[in-house]
Parts: C-alpha cells; structure tokens; sequence
C-alpha cells in the first residue's frame, strides 16, 4: 500500500519568530538551494472563476508533473505547501511549516509528508529519501543559522550561477564609462556582485528599494545608479503592469510606449487597467550580454512571493475555521483567491470581526460579536471551498511606480527616448508641480544688455536644476526663462522651492556689488493630472497645471505661494505650522471659482537659520 510517511525536524533559533519566518518562507529560494528545478507553470481556469495550477519539470531526466495547491499560511506563524502529482516516483509532497515563539528567540518545525505513487517512489523512501533529506536541510539550517547570526551573507548555499562567457570582463570595460557620471554614487561594485554571483530568484526582477533597504543606502541613489546601469548596459530595464490582487506582473514592455492600457490577471481571472501611480512598476534585470535569465518559478505561490498577504487561508464549503492571528494596527484589504467581492478593514486593536461567506457567494463581515482576541473567525455557507485572502494595503512601499520613476531628473536626463505613444495619456493620480518666474525678467534685458542678460539667466537655471535634482524632483520643461518641475512627494516640493529662495538669497548676496539682483517667484500645487507626450517631451497637461502656473502669478518675487490644498498635506502642514505663513484666496485668469493658496513671504524664508540648498 502506498501510504504516506513523514518527518519531522525541529531548528532552534537566538532570533524571534519573523526573522526566521521570511527565510523559511521564502520558498522559492528555499526549493532552489534544496535543488528543485525552476518550472512552468499552468493555468485552467474552472467553472465559476477558479483557477487550477499545473506544473512540470525535468530532475535528472524524469519528468516531473503536478497539481499546484495554492499555499495556506497565517504570517510569522504557519505555512503548509502541497504539491499532487500525477507523474513521477510520488502521489502527494506537503510540507507545513510552524514557528514556535520561545523566549530565547523561536524553533522552526518542518514537517514533509510524502506519500509513494508507484514501486520507484516506495524504493526511494526505503532506500535513503529522507536521510538525505535530513542531511540537506540540516545544512540549509546551519546555513540559515550562520546568516542571522551575520556569519554568511545568504541564507542558503546555491550553484554557482550560469554566466556569459566573459561577463566579468565586460562588466571591467563598462566601469570607467559609468564611473565618470554623477549618478553611480559608489555603488556599483555592489551591483555587479549582486548580478554575477546571485542566485537566480534575486535577480530576476531587481527593485531598487529592496536593494537600497539591503545595502543600507539611499532609495535615490540606488535608484539613480540603476539608471545608470540601465543605460550603459550592466542592466536591461521593463515596464511590468501589475496585477492589483496578486502584485504579479502579467504583461511587460521594453519601452514605456508600449505599456498597454491593461491587461487579464489569469491567475485571479480579474481584468485590470494601466495606472501609473499604482500598478506600472519600473523593474530591472541583469544584461542578457552577462547572465542569460532562463525564467520559470521555483514556487508559484509562496508566502514571500506576496509578503503584503498576512492571511492565505481555505475554508471548505459548509465548514467553519478558526485561526489564531495576532494582527498588526493598519488597513487591510479583504478578498478572495477565487473571484468576487472585497472588504476593506481599518483595524486599531481589539478582537478581530467574523467573516462570512454567504449562501451566494458573497464575502461580508459576519453579524456576530467574535469575543476573541488574536483569532480569525470564518464562516463558509457557499457550497464550494474558498479561499480566504486577508492584505496589508501597503505593500507599495518597496515597487518603484511609473509615477516615481518618471519624476527622476536622472530619468529624464538618461531615458528622454522612453515617452508615451502619440496620443496616449496615462492618469496620475497625485503629483506636485512647481512653477517658477523671475520677477520683471522682460526688462531684464533691457536694463543689462542681451548677452549679460542670457547669462545671469543660465547661472539661474543652473540653480533651479541643482535643487531640484537634489529634492528628488524633475525639470519637466522651461518656459523662457521659467520652469515647470514635478516632485513625487509633496514635502519634496515645498523644501525644494525654500531651498531656491535660499540658493538666491545667497546668490544675490555673492554678487552684492552688483545692482542687478535675481528674484524668483515660486508656485506650487497637488492634484490629479495626465502625463502626455507634448513636443517630445513626458509633459503633465490638466487643470493642476494651469491652476499651478495661475498661483506662481500672485508671487512678488523672493516668496513662495502654494496652494492650501498643498499646504493641508498631511506631509506639509507639520513644516508649516513652524513658519509664518499668510493666508488668502483669489481668483485667477482663466479658471472658474476662487482659489485659496498660503504665502511664505521673503521675510519668513529670510529668517530660516538652516536649508538645505
């Protein structure tokens, strides 16, 4: 009789619970350094909106093929992986892991349960299968061990990686070129180690914030030197449009005109549209002139694959479940793997609501008082399984959006080829736009002569660029002797146009022998717009831009006027509240209504002891 065995094995750890719990389930680094082969898998999508998971590969030259069961886990407490095969020596592999909090830090218990389909797999398991197995994974947990404890830098040992013949070489011919630019920030030495000596899971898609959280460095600069990377060939850049459930990127373009406006998630049978803000991320993977990157999975549906999901759970159809989780404070969004409606939970403390799954399907917090604390109460009236999917609603935090990227004067300066089809727009759904003047700049020239003129402005220029470059903003055009510039983060923008008053009043200071002085009057504004391709250039066009040109006009020059809508950003306000500040509304040529803003006069920003220039 082909029944199951298994076994279990227990590592203790000087680390508390989490730390362990994203090494062990990261599952597909775990499955490659345990050495299962990358595979392919495939989607059949069933009666009512289901999906099924089928994969294949090849070990040793027998063919492998199975029934993905899409993973159960609680975060930082339990996962259970199963696979069922209908070809090769085993019917059934599932692993269920658990971590069991102590007070020196936490044991991890790993159970395999394997069940024989044929003669073969009866042999392997009589012959040596899990004393093999237990010789691996005891490694892989020293291993695991040695890297918490800061004694080896992965967690698991892996193969050597496939290169390109010559790689390294290459990489030494491209450096003395990249190295003469700004924008490498002594970082890529890091990178090159990173593509030529990583496993395959860490560099098939490379987000600069992970790695800037991993080398301790600056977001912009990791990302300005990914850039750079990118264009002088270390790196090859893709525009992914990601799925909103899963966070997987199911079409990906070369070039941002290629983006489509959306795209079918087939694992979540969901269609879904293009927003820049949210769901296209800018991405990035080794040249393939240095490492050619063959794709497949090591696993599909891994906890660590969607770490913004704290809750994978199946509730059989009729059945009830209980589980223990002790939520973090936030906002979570509810759902389900299977199609359907979505709950969303603002959750400050105390026992967690029931949930229901109704007799027609539709997912709904349960009326029931649930009197428990730390423990998920489902309900399950439908008569299918479901499977329950609880969400952290701020898993954006390491994804570098279209919106970000292109707010980059380093993008713009390197990739000013990758614009919008003609014709083509893309929703943004906040942006902060500055616009700048100099104050009687027409009779500038008139009072100094052209050519005096048409250098004072340049030096001008030079010192708006430099600012805004360096509060992460971008020059999205000039306007005579003006300019129009994007920040992706409001706070960036109100410290960037302070820091241009300060960088005049210090340059006017310099030139104190000379009559003519420069005074910039700055504007500033947030809202919704749409990125267009204007005269070749990646333009914002709608009615925040013309609003922000509007306000720059009630500058007297010297000062700073925004919008009060930007100065009621949670981000801004704090700032605010330190300065003093004049309040009032106007009416503005060419908009309807009236329009409140805030003046930072130039005696305000003329009393700020330290800006950052």
């Amino acid at each position: 009789m082909n029944h199951p065995v298994q076994r279990t094995w227990h590592w203790q750890f000087d680390k508390p619970a989490p730390v362990i719990w994203d090494i062990f389930a990261d599952t597909a680094r775990f499955n490659e350094a345990a050495g299962f082969p990358a595979h392919v898998i495939r989607e059949e999508e069933q009666p009512g909106g289901s999906m099924r998971y089928f994969g294949s590969a090849s070990v040793n030259s027998y063919q492998l093929e199975w029934e993905e069961i899409p993973v159960n886990w609680i975060k930082y407490e339990w996962f259970t992986h199963e696979r069922r095969f209908n070809r090769g020596p085993f019917s059934l592999v599932a692993a269920h892991v658990e971590m069991e909090q102590t007070p020196a830090g936490c044991i991890c218990h790993y159970t395999l349960r394997v069940q024989p389909a044929n003669y073969l797999g009866r042999l392997l398991l009589l012959t040596g299968f899990f004393n093999n197995t237990a010789k691996k994974f005891a490694a892989m947990a020293a291993t695991a061990r040695a890297h918490v404890d800061n004694r080896a830098e992965l967690a698991f040992e892996f193969s050597p990686p496939e290169l390109v013949p010559g790689a390294l070489q290459r990489c030494q011919q491209l450096m003395p070129t990249l190295l003469l630019s700004p924008f490498h920030h002594g970082l890529l030495e890091p990178l090159i180690r990173w593509i030529l000596e990583r496993p395959d899971v860490d560099v098939w898609t490379l987000r600069p914030k992970v790695l800037a959280r991993y080398w301790q460095a600056s977001e912009k600069d990791v990302i300005e030197m990914f850039l750079l990377a990118a264009k002088g060939g270390l790196l090859s850049l893709r525009w992914d449009l990601l799925c909103p459930n899963c966070r997987v990127g199911k079409v990906s373009s070369a070039s941002m005109d290629e983006i489509p406006q959306g795209s079918h998630c087939s694992s979540c049978n969901i269609d879904y549209g293009r927003n820049f803000s949210r769901n296209v991320e800018l991405v990035f993977h080794p040249s393939k002139s240095l490492r050619p990157m063959q794709g497949g999975d090591y696993c599909l549906f891994g906890p660590m694959s969607t770490p913004h999901i704290v809750v994978q759970l199946k509730i059989g159809a009729g059945a009830s479940r209980t589980a223990s989780f002790p939520m973090q404070k936030g906002t979570y969004r509810i759902r389900t793997l299977e199609p359907g409606n979505d709950l969303f939970l603002d959750y400050t403390g105390g026992p967690l609501p029931a949930l229901l799954f109704s007799l027609d399907d539709q997912l709904a917090f349960a009326r029931e008082a649930q009197p428990l604390a730390n423990t998920l109460l489902v309900h399950n009236q439908s008569d299918r399984d479901r499977v329950l999917v609880i969400e952290y609603r701020e898993w954006m935090q390491e994804v570098l959006t279209a919106k970000e990227a292109i707010t980059f004067q380093c993008f713009r300066d390197l990739f000013d080829e990758n614009i919008l089809r003609p014709g083509d727009h893309v929703e943004i759904d906040s942006v902060t736009l500055l616009f700048t003047d100099i104050k009687a700049s027409t009779s500038l020239y008139e009072r100094i002569g052209d050519a005096a003129a048409y250098a004072l402005v340049r030096e001008h220029f030079a010192i708006l660029a430099g600012c805004v470059r360096r509060h992460h903003g971008t020059i999205v055009k000039t306007l005579g002797d003006a300019i129009m510039a994007a920040f992706n983060v409001p706070l960036d923008a109100v410290n960037c146009a302070i820091a241009i008053q300060a960088a005049f009043a210090a340059f006017n200071h310099s030139r104190a022998d000379q009559e003519e002085k420069v005074l910039v009057k700055l504007g500033l504004h947030s809202g919704p717009c749409i990125a267009v391709t204007l005269n070749g250039i990646l333009d914002y066009y709608g009615k925040v831009a013309n609003q922000t040109a509007r306000i720059q006009t009630l500058c007297l020059g010297g000062d700073i006027v925004l919008s009060q809508d930007l100065a009621d950003e949670p981000s801004v306000a704090p700032l605010l509240q330190q300065l003093t500040t004049q309040s009032g509304s106007s009416e503005l040529k060419g908009l309807s209504g009236v329009v409140e803003w805030v003046r930072l006069s130039a005696e305000t920003l003329a009393a700020i002891v330290t800006v950052k220039a």
